[in-house]
């Protein structure tokens, strides 16, 4: 398959998926960053993002009772 029939066959968000696994993966391969640090940046982002999302949620409840 082409870049061009890869391209043309993938969703926006499959074709998202794949630039940034390409991109790591260049990246990885070349030293340029190791698989840790990635997971490390990820996990940072991840808990970064949660956190915001949970501070930010208007539907959120702060004092959650258990039943």
């Amino acid at each position: 398959m082409s870049f061009e029939e890869a391209l043309n066959a993938a969703s926006r968000d499959d074709a998202f998926k794949a630039t940034i696994y390409a991109m790591n993966t260049l990246l990885i391969a070349k030293g340029v960053y190791t698989r840790e640090e990635f997971e490390t940046l990820f996990v940072e982002w991840v808990s970064k993002e949660q956190r915001r999302t949970r501070a930010t949620d208007p539907t959120r409840d702060p004092m959650p009772c258990s039943a």
